[in-house]
């Protein structure tokens, strides 16, 4: 199961290359570039360089699970990559350990063919290798390699390639990633396809650019980690792929950078070095909501919100709460309107700018109705109940109480940053928990014999509706493609605003019961 916001814990069982560019040495360069800790069992070592394999050395098949009992007998492992294995023996002790660990991801590269051309399987280990495919869940076979495992011809075009992708994922039962790197001409797809996968056999075809360098050593190593890794934080391949390829492809690149060797030369696992681990769409907020899983729940258990739902909160405290909130959205209508003017595009803009507006507009009225109709307890500029005559418009009358004014003032400072992306994130608890909470509620309220009588039905019903739900969904999704683009820096910032406003929400709730 994909650990929301955690570090992913990744074993590499491969083979080691003391250039640097392949195996171990590339897993854990690739583990470690898409923020995983990096762990390696070694079942072969080389010794190869950019140019070619001179020699290949096996520990015997006792030592390598040895290593692995190590690992697993006091680290929880998250994902697993394979690569080399080398020897039947080998092949045999790997799956002996899959079978009764049973790790959460396991991502099987069948190293046979280098990218310089050597073999470097040995020939009996090729009936343990295909006994051992049907463990993994994710086989990411290069062409020459995928060809070698159905005993057929290279595929010559992409239809053939995904073609004989679908025969071995039939054959194993595993999914396979069918990649285009040794295809011709300038397009590089590559594409996810399980033939027993419910929604249908192709889960995901992403296109590419051929990147114009020779310095592909490891590549194959490097994407099988690198998807190990995100997999373990995203659960869902589609999403792995994706990010994984457009770093991969970033990689290739900047490769040149490296000027590593003089044959096939390693690719730049690091390029992004001064930006933050890549994300998969929707990750980044996956982990903000993960974060205040405690927050959440301890509004969950406020007395505010069990005694709102069953119709019994004290008039007194609903008025104080909602004359405070009229007051915030003042506050947080302005504080939207920054976002809006900070936005990178004119999509965002509008977004924002939109929720300014139902900030004084749409929302106020649900405050201006209610007080206008339960005069006498509108509180006063002290925060009691205080006799106050209708007057068509807002019935407030109360002074900002101490939560609401530590809040607006939170949000102000984040305003003041010039951070987009930090005020957003500190902008969207009052959308997110909000919508969470209201769509609770509002479940179980519509489930109620006496729901038509209930005192704060409208309130419920307001923010259960479906527009402020599409609104929420948006300000979650242009929040998260920010902190996608953040730097490791500003997306920390991004967590503690987050983190901050989504406590003041918590006290916001709980403040009628501690100040009306």
């Amino acid at each position: 199961m994909a650990r929301a916001g955690a570090i992913p814990r990744v074993l590499s069982i491969a083979g080691s290359d003391p250039s640097g560019g392949a195996g171990i040495q590339a897993d854990l360069k690739s583990i470690a570039a898409m923020g995983g800790y990096g762990m390696a069992a070694i079942a072969a070592l080389t010794a190869q360089n950019t140019r070619g394999v001179t020699a290949v050395h096996t520990p015997p098949a006792e030592f390598l699970a040895a290593q692995l009992e190590a690992v697993s007998s006091d680290i929880e492992v998250d994902a697993v990559k394979i690569g080399m294995l080398g020897t039947a023996e080998a092949i045999r002790t790997v799956r002996a350990w899959l079978e009764r660990t049973r790790p959460p991801v396991v991502v099987l590269d069948p190293v046979m063919i280098a990218t310089s051309g050597d073999r470097l399987l040995a020939d009996d280990a090729e009936e343990a290798l295909a006994a051992l495919l049907p463990q993994a869940h994710l086989l990411t076979p290069n062409l020459p390699e995928l060809a070698a495992l159905l005993k057929e011809p290279v595929p010559a075009t992409w239809e053939e390639a995904l073609a004989a992708g679908l025969r071995l994922s039939e054959r194993t039962g595993s999914a396979v990633l069918v990649k285009g790197g040794h295809l011709d001409g300038a397009d590089c797809p590559d594409a996810l396809v399980d033939a027993r996968h419910e929604d249908g056999p192709v889960l995901a075809e992403i296109g590419g650019r051929r990147v114009a360098t020779q310095n592909t050593h490891g590549t194959g190593c490097s994407l099988s980690s690198a998807l190990a890794t995100v997999q373990a934080r995203t659960g869902d391949w589609a999403r792995s792929l994706a990010v994984t390829k457009e770093w991969l492809e970033g990689a290739l690149t900047a490769s040149d950078r490296l000027e590593v060797g003089r044959g096939h030369g390693p690719v730049h696992h690091f390029h992004h070095a001064e930006a933050a681990v890549p994300l998969a769409p929707g990750e980044f907020a996956e982990s903000l909501w993960a974060d205040i899983a405690k927050v959440r729940a301890e509004i969950d258990a406020l007395p505010f919100v069990a005694e709102l739902e069953a119709g019994t909160l004290p008039e007194a405290h609903f008025a104080y709460y909602l004359t405070q909130d009229a007051l915030y959205l003042n506050g947080y209508s302005r504080v939207l309107a920054r976002v809006s003017a900070l936005a990178p595009t004119e999509e965002e803009q509008l977004f924002w700018a939109e929720g300014a507006h139902a900030c004084l507009e749409v929302e106020a009225e649900l405050h201006r109705t209610w007080l206008s109709r339960h005069p006498t307890v509108a509180p006063d500029a002290a925060g009691s109940p205080a006799e106050a005559a209708p007057t068509g418009g807002r019935a407030v009358t109360a002074a900002q109480g101490p939560v609401t004014k530590a809040y607006v003032d939170h949000l102000l400072a984040a305003s003041a940053s010039g951070s987009y992306a930090v005020l957003a994130a500190a902008a969207l608890p009052c959308y997110w928990i909000y919508a969470e909470v209201g769509a609770a509620l509002h479940s179980r309220h519509a489930a109620r014999s006496d729901a038509a009588d209930h005192p704060y039905g409208a309130w419920i019903g307001t923010y259960a509706d479906e527009r402020f739900a599409e609104a929420t969904r948006r300000a979650i999704a242009f929040t998260d493609a920010a902190g996608r683009r953040a730097s490791a820096g500003e997306q920390e910032a991004m967590r503690e605003a987050f983190m901050a406003s989504s406590v003041y929400e918590r006290e916001f709730f709980d403040a009628p019961r501690r100040h009306a």
